[in-house]
């Protein structure tokens, strides 16, 4: 079980990360954050994927991909950003805090 969920973390915290990468602009996000954005668009593309294709099909690392991309740029709009930018009024050296 721990096994698993060190796996399960690895590839939450890659896949977070190349998400994190395919926007422009830095994010001030942890390596939890990170992860934990990976393993989001890795659930919800396999829950896509399993009502469009009637659970005959597994997701794929770019389904994970592309949802992990659209958590990272709603957490960008939430905090008032872009597509380009992080958001207005964060200071990238805190970590999220606002100035």
């Amino acid at each position: 079980m721990l096994i698993y969920l060190l796996v399960l973390f690895v590839e939450g915290l890659i896949i977070g990360a190349l998400a994190r990468l395919a926007l422009p602009g830095r994010d001030p996000m942890s390596i939890w954050a990170t992860a934990l954005v990976g393993i989001g668009g890795s659930l919800i593309a396999g829950l896509v994927v399993y009502l469009i294709s009637g659970g005959t099909r597994a997701p794929g690392f770019l389904a994970a991909f592309a949802c992990s991309v659209l958590i990272v740029y709603l957490i960008r709009r939430h905090r008032g950003g872009d597509l380009t930018s992080p958001g207005a009024g964060m200071d990238p050296g805190r970590f999220g805090t606002r100035r």
